[in-house]
């Protein structure tokens, strides 16, 4: 995936919000808080999403990705795909909309019904 593409990908997500942040880092919010990351990591794109506690015990075994350089330090769940192989890009998309996902559920009811963000159901 190329941060374009990434880009693109959650820009079409409802009641995201993009901004530039962290030395170039394109950061994007669901609602107030963070979903997705995408900065650069041994100058090459990286992409860094919130994950289930499940999906952290999968992903910290696969080659090319790691915990979270700063979030996963300060014992959050979120992982980093920095490398080859990695993810495909249709399972990064998929960890990224998961990340949307959790991300939501944590915002209130009402909220999330003003933002018009669907329900998590």
């Amino acid at each position: 995936m190329t941060r374009d593409e990434f880009n693109a990908y959650c820009g079409g997500l409802p009641a995201t919000s993009h901004v530039v942040q962290w030395g170039n880092s394109d950061v994007w919010k669901v609602g107030p808080k963070l979903f997705a990351v995408c900065g650069w990591a041994d100058k090459q794109d990286a992409f860094t999403f919130k994950v289930s506690d499940l999906a952290w015990e999968v992903l910290g075994d696969m080659p090319g990705i790691r915990p979270a350089p700063y979030l996963a330090s300060r014992g959050l769940k979120w992982m980093q795909h920095y490398a080859a192989p990695g993810l495909s890009d249709d399972e990064l998309r998929a960890h990224i909309l998961a990340s949307y996902h959790l991300v939501a559920a944590g915002i209130s009811k009402r909220k999330r019904a003003e933002l018009g963000i669907p329900d998590p159901g």
